[in-house]
């Protein structure tokens, strides 16, 4: 019951964050692409492999800790569905070109984020 509450935590702290960067970068980037998407998940895709990697790779870290912030944190705070439905609506409203840079830039950039933090990690422990 412990570890599902500290999920709930975590997921609430980062649906918290998602939301907050998505009214700061909203207001600065406009509508046109969803700069807000792309970086929430850049950065929780950079973070998760961060996370997990020093996690699996010290055995004194706190299993409920990883727990929370990957599945909890870095769930709430990331966002295939929403990804989703921005290119998706690109794509219906006539902007294939925009929809394609974002599903691009999404996807490589994710990979890349990932490895970053992965190799990050990798330096740290």
């Amino acid at each position: 019951m412990t570890r599902f509450l500290l999920v709930c935590l975590g997921g609430a702290l980062g649906t918290g964050a998602r939301y907050l960067i998505s009214l700061a970068v909203g207001a600065r980037a406009g509508a046109a692409f969803p700069v807000a998407t792309l970086i929430v998940n850049l950065v929780g895709c950079f973070l998760l492999a961060l996370v997990l990697e020093v996690a699996l790779a010290t055995p004194s870290f706190p299993a409920n800790l990883r727990v929370m912030l990957t599945t909890g944190f870095m769930g709430g705070l990331t966002t295939y569905s929403t990804f989703n439905y921005e290119t998706t609506r690109l794509f219906a409203d006539g902007g294939s070109r925009t929809a394609v840079l974002n599903l691009t830039a999404t996807v490589l950039g994710c990979f890349v984020a990932g490895l970053a933090g992965l190799l990050l990690a990798r330096r740290l422990v």
